[in-house]
C-alpha cells in the first residue's frame, strides 16, 4: 500500500493539509494534518509534535505557498476542546509582528505564555455547611462555622479565614460536619452591575462622556484623547465608557491599560466601587494560578471588564469593543525586550483593525498624541479644571545659588521652612525624588575608583538601610565593601550625591517627631508593601513621604498639600529626543499630587536652571506653549512624530566579532532617498551583563516604510557567532 493510500485509509480522501502556528521564535507556520475528528477551524489551539516532543500551537490561516505533500507530514494529536483565538486577535498578532518586525511565534507567545494556561488544572476541593453539627463546640470549630458561607472555600483558606490551622477543618469534614463539593480552581469572574451608577459628573465630565459615546453607538474606532488636568476626574469619564460599551452588547470585552503595578490594587478597587464586582486583573505580581484565571475567563468571554499592565493587550480577548490607555504618556507602556512594542500605539492600531475606540487619558498628554490631535487623526476632550471646586498647586522654583542647601544637605532653606509650616498645620508633604538608595554613585577619596558592576558599564547605587551596592540596570547586588578594590585604602568609599535614602536621613533629623516614609521600588518590594504605605499615606498617617516616581501619578492623598522636588534639574538633559517631554510630564504629574481634596496645594521646586524651558512652562501653566515649541524643534530635525525612528543594537561577548559585524552592517547599509543612518556607534552604556554593544539609528521621512528598509538592509548581512541583532521600531530608550 502506498503512503497516499496510507493517509486516505486514516485521515479519508478528503483530509487537507492545516497550518500550525507555535509559541516560539518561528517566522511561519507549519503543514500538518488534522486529526480524523472535525474542528480544525483557524484559531483552535492544539497539541502536535515538533521535533522530539509535543506542544501547544494554533491553527493558522494559509499562506500563499502550496503545502507539502501530505505522506510527509505529521498529524496533529489533539484539538483542544474550548474557544480558540477570534478572528481579530490573529490579524492583530500578525499585523504586530510585521510592525515590529518580530517572529510571528514570538508574537503568539505572548497570547499563549507558552501553553501552560491551556493544561487544564487540577479540581479543587471545597467546603460548605455539612449535615451534622458536633456535639462538642470549641471556639476553634465556633470560627469555622462562622467563617463558612454559602460559597465553597478550600480547607486553606476557610482555616485562613477563621483563624485556625487546617486540621480543625478537616475534623469537621470527616464527623460531616462540613461537606466536601469539587470546586473549579478558575472561577468566573463576577460581572459587573450596570445597572448602578457612577458619581455626579461635572458639564466637562459629561460633555465629555457624550463625545466618545457617539463612537460606542455607531460601533466605529476613533482614537479619543480625554485631556485633563490632575485630579479633574478622567477616571470617571472612561469608566462611563466602559459602562456604556458592556451595556450595549451583553457579550462585549473592555481593557483598561495601566502602566504601573503600584496603581493596579488602588484602581482595582476603585473600579471594584463603580461596578459592583471586581475586575479581572492582569499584572507581574499576579500568581500563577491567578494569572492562568484571568487568562482562561478571558478566552471564554466571561471576563468582560480587565484592567492590566501592558501586556494584557495580547490576552486572548473573544470580543474587544473598547480599550482604555490610562496615563497614555507613560514610558512603561514601552516593551523593551522580547517582542519590542508601545502598548498604546498597538491598542490604537488595534482598536482601528477591529472598529472600534479607544480612549488615551492623560494630564501631559505625549507629543505624538498632541500632533495627531492637530493633524485630525486622533480627536481630544477637555477637563481644564479640577472636579469638586479643587484648585490646582501653586508652583514656584526655589533658586539653589542664591539659597542653597547646607553643606552635605539637600534641603534648601525654602523648602525646610514649607515643611515646618505643613508639619504645623497638620497636613502632609511629600518629598520627591527620583534616585533609589542612598546616593548614585560610589568612589574611592583616596583614588577616585569608581564602584560599578562586574562586566559592565553601570554604576552601583549605594542602598545604606541594607549596607550593599546595586546595579539597577543588572540586578547585581553585593556588600559595601570596607576598603577600595583598586587601591585597597580601608574605609575609603563615599557615597556621592542623594538618594530617597539620604534624603530621608536628613528628614529624620530634622524633624525626629514626624512620621516619615519612604517609597521606591527598593523598599517596598512586593506590591502588598507598597499598597500598605500608599493606604497609610491616604489614610493620613504618614506626615513626610519620601517617594520616586512610583508616588508621582494616580494617587490621592486628601490632606497632602506640598509637594517638594529636591532635584528639578534631573532628568532635564537626559540625552534623548524625549528628556525635556519626559521630565516636564513627571514633574507635572508629581506636583498635580498636592491639594487635590478641598485644602489648596503648592510645589516647590529646587533647581539651578530657572530659566530652563520645562520649568518655566510649569510655574506658568502653559504646556500648550511648551508642547508647540518641542514640536517645532522635533520638526526641524525630522525627529517623531514628524519623521520616523528604528535601531538596531548588536551585541555580543566577543567585542572583535562585534566590531566586525558593525563594520558588514555599514558596509551593507542600501541607498534609500529620505534616510539616515547614524552609526555604528557604542552605545551609552556600552558593557552590560558582560555583553559589549554598539548601535545604529535609522532616521527617515514619516512617510518611509522603515521596516521595509531595514529589511533590506539586515537580509544583506548575515549575523555569525555570539553577536546578536536587536531591532527596535520607534525607540524609546537609547541606552
Amino acid at each position: 500500500m502506498s503512503a497516499s493510500e496510507i493517509s486516505d485509509d486514516l485521515f479519508g480522501p478528503k483530509a487537507k493539509p492545516v497550518k500550525v502556528l507555535f509559541p516560539l521564535p518561528l517566522f511561519t507556520a507549519y503543514d500538518y494534518l488534522p486529526p480524523f475528528e472535525s474542528g480544525a477551524e483557524i484559531g483552535r489551539f492544539v497539541r502536535a509534535p515538533f521535533g522530539p516532543r509535543e506542544i501547544f500551537g494554533v491553527i493558522w490561516p494559509k499562506g500563499e505557498a502550496d503545502p507539502a505533500p501530505a505522506a510527509t507530514l505529521k498529524t496533529i494529536v489533539e484539538i483542544l476542546p474550548g474557544p480558540g483565538l477570534s478572528p481579530e486577535l490573529i490579524d492583530f498578532i500578525a499585523w504586530t509582528a510585521r510592525y515590529t518586525m518580530s517572529p510571528l511565534g514570538s508574537v503568539l507567545r505572548m497570547v499563549m505564555r507558552s501553553g501552560e494556561v491551556l493544561s487544564e488544572p487540577s479540581k479543587q476541593t471545597g467546603y460548605v455547611l455539612g449535615k451534622n453539627r458536633p456535639a462538642r463546640m470549641t471556639p476553634q470549630r465556633e470560627a469555622v462555622f462562622s467563617a463558612v458561607g454559602p460559597t465553597p472555600m478550600t480547607a486553606s483558606t476557610l482555616a485562613a479565614k477563621a483563624g485556625v490551622s487546617g486540621g480543625v477543618v478537616r475534623g469537621l469534614a470527616e464527623t460531616d460536619a462540613l461537606r466536601a463539593v469539587e470546586i473549579d480552581p478558575d472561577p468566573p469572574f463576577p460581572p459587573p452591575d450596570l445597572s448602578r451608577k457612577g458619581h455626579d459628573l461635572s458639564d466637562d465630565q459629561i460633555c465629555a462622556v457624550g463625545k466618545i459615546s457617539t463612537h460606542i453607538k455607531a460601533g466605529s474606532h476613533a482614537a479619543i484623547l480625554i485631556d485633563g488636568v490632575t485630579g479633574s476626574g478622567k477616571t470617571e469619564v472612561y469608566l462611563e465608557a466602559v459602562a456604556e460599551v458592556l451595556a450595549k452588547d451583553k457579550d462585549a470585552q473592555a481593557l483598561i491599560l495601566i502602566p504601573e503595578i503600584a496603581l493596579t490594587l488602588p484602581f482595582l478597587k476603585r473600579v471594584e466601587e463603580r461596578f459592583g464586582a471586581a475586575p479581572a486583573p492582569w499584572h507581574s505580581d499576579l500568581t500563577s494560578a491567578a494569572r492562568r484565571r484571568t487568562w482562561r475567563r478571558v478566552a471564554d468571554a466571561s471576563a468582560r471588564l480587565v484592567v492590566g499592565a501592558r501586556s494584557a493587550l495580547f490576552l486572548p480577548f473573544q470580543n474587544l469593543k473598547l480599550i482604555i490607555v490610562d496615563e497614555e504618556h507613560d514610558a512603561a507602556y514601552k516593551q523593551g525586550d522580547g517582542v519590542i512594542y508601545h502598548a498604546r500605539d498597538l491598542s490604537v492600531a488595534r482598536g482601528a483593525r477591529a472598529g472600534f475606540p479607544v480612549v488615551l487619558a492623560s494630564a501631559t498628554p505625549s507629543l505624538e498624541t498632541v500632533v495627531n490631535i492637530d493633524e485630525g487623526r486622533y480627536e481630544a476632550v477637555g477637563l481644564p479644571s479640577r472636579f469638586a471646586g479643587a484648585t490646582m498647586p501653586d508652583i514656584s522654583l526655589i533658586d539653589m545659588r542664591e539659597t542653597p542647601a547646607e553643606q552635605g544637605r539637600w534641603l534648601s532653606p525654602p523648602l525646610v521652612d514649607a515643611v515646618n509650616q505643613t508639619l504645623t498645620a497638620g497636613e502632609q508633604s511629600l518629598l520627591f525624588l527620583n534616585r533609589r538608595g542612598y546616593a548614585p554613585l560610589t568612589l574611592c577619596r583616596r583614588c577616585g575608583h569608581k564602584m560599578t558592576a562586574p562586566n559592565s558599564d553601570t554604576m552601583l547605587v549605594e542602598h545604606r538601610f541594607e549596607n550593599r551596592l546595586v546595579c539597577h540596570h543588572t540586578g547585581f547586588t553585593m556588600p559595601k565593601p570596607s576598603a577600595c578594590p583598586a587601591c585597597h585604602a580601608v574605609d575609603s568609599l563615599a557615597p556621592c550625591g542623594p538618594g530617597v535614602e539620604r534624603v530621608a536621613d536628613e528628614a529624620t533629623a530634622r524633624w525626629p517627631d514626624a512620621a516619615i516614609k519612604i517609597l521606591s521600588s527598593d523598599t517596598a518590594w512586593s506590591a502588598s508593601a507598597m499598597r500598605e504605605i500608599l493606604e497609610a499615606m491616604h489614610a493620613g498617617e504618614i506626615d513626610i513621604l519620601i517617594a520616586t516616581q512610583v508616588a508621582a501619578k494616580g494617587h490621592h492623598f486628601p490632606n497632602l498639600t506640598l509637594v517638594g522636588v529636591v532635584d528639578a534639574d534631573l532628568g532635564i538633559a537626559g540625552g534623548d529626543l524625549r528628556a525635556a517631554e519626559r521630565t516636564y510630564q513627571l514633574l507635572s504629574q508629581v506636583t498635580g499630587r498636592a491639594g487635590r481634596d478641598v485644602k489648596p496645594g503648592r510645589a516647590l521646586l529646587q533647581t539651578y536652571q530657572t530659566t530652563s524651558p520645562v520649568l518655566e512652562a510649569l510655574v506658568s501653566g502653559e504646556r500648550d506653549n511648551f508642547l508647540a515649541v518641542e514640536a517645532q524643534s522635533r520638526k526641524q530635525l525630522g525627529f517623531p512624530p514628524y519623521g520616523r525612528l528604528g535601531a538596531i543594537l548588536l551585541r555580543g561577548r566577543d567585542e572583535q566579532a562585534l566590531r566586525e559585524s558593525a563594520e558588514a552592517h555599514r558596509a551593507a547599509i542600501p541607498p534609500a532617498d529620505g534616510v539616515e543612518v547614524w552609526g555604528p556607534a557604542p552605545a551609552p552604556i556600552y558593557r552590560l551583563r558582560g555583553e559589549a554593544r554598539i548601535r545604529f539609528l535609522v532616521k527617515a521621512r514619516r512617510n518611509i516604510d522603515v521596516q521595509r528598509f531595514i529589511k533590506a538592509w539586515i537580509s544583506r548581512v548575515k549575523v555569525k557567532g555570539s553577536v546578536r541583532r536587536v531591532v527596535d521600531i520607534d525607540p524609546y530608550s537609547f541606552l
